[in-house]
């Protein structure tokens, strides 16, 4: 099977996919991009503009991931917001505070081109919103997923945002790997748990299989 996973990062999502694909990822950030490839020496890793290879290479590929940033559309964005208004120096120092700002549409962008355009099968994924979802998604593992396929729920611990590093480091699997130069804590929190993204993708593989599995 042709895997594109886009906005890769470091890979959570793609940890227990094992090698038996033929697996392209995409990600910007060049330092994340050179781990990702480390990480995962026999996948093709293309430094570059997720949203922009979709678009000119979504046709050749049987099943596509998609992580969106995510960050225009967390919770983050109301639970700690501050005004343009004034002097935010001090309440910026003390632990943040985030100046109101138009959300990252290549999301829904995404969604409404996969749906329209792509033949194989696809996963969006983000994290909760601060407002009601435009298109609605697959709501479990403390995400959002669109997709046009079922995924049957899937427990987790819900320990996503409590762990510390060597915590997250053990659950996300990357005890095995370096991750010096990278920023541990932020790379780690925006990995998708590994064993979501297999879940999911074992049921694209062998949906009927997963399902007597889940009985």
């Amino acid at each position: 099977m042709k895997i594109l996973n886009l906005y890769s990062g470091i890979g959570g999502n793609r940890m227990l996919w094992g090698d038996e694909h033929d697996i392209t990822a995409v990600e910007l950030d060049i330092p994340i991009a050179h781990a990702y490839k480390r990480f995962f020496p026999m996948d093709r890793v293309i430094i570059g503009n997720a949203h922009d290879y979709l678009a000119e290479h979504y046709h050749e590929y049987d099943f596509i991931w998609s992580s969106p940033p995510c960050t225009t559309h967390s919770v983050i964005n109301v639970a700690n917001k501050i005004s343009p208004y004034k002097d935010n120096k001090k309440q910026i120092e003390n632990g943040g505070g985030m100046v109101p700002r138009y959300p990252d549409m290549s999301l829904y962008q995404e969604i409404i081109f996969l749906g329209s355009n792509f033949k194989g099968k696809w996963c969006v994924e983000n994290t909760f919103a601060y407002y009601e979802p435009l298109i609605k998604p697959n709501v479990f593992a403390n995400h959002w997923f669109w997709c046009n396929f079922l995924i049957p729920h899937i427990e987790t611990d819900g320990r996503f945002h409590d762990s510390k590093i060597g915590d997250l480091i053990k659950r996300k699997g990357f005890d095995k790997f370096d991750l010096s130069g990278l920023d541990k804590r932020k790379v780690l929190r925006n990995c998708v748990e590994p064993e979501v993204g297999k879940h999911i993708l074992d049921y694209v593989v062998n949906p009927i299989q997963v399902q007597k599995k889940l009985l």
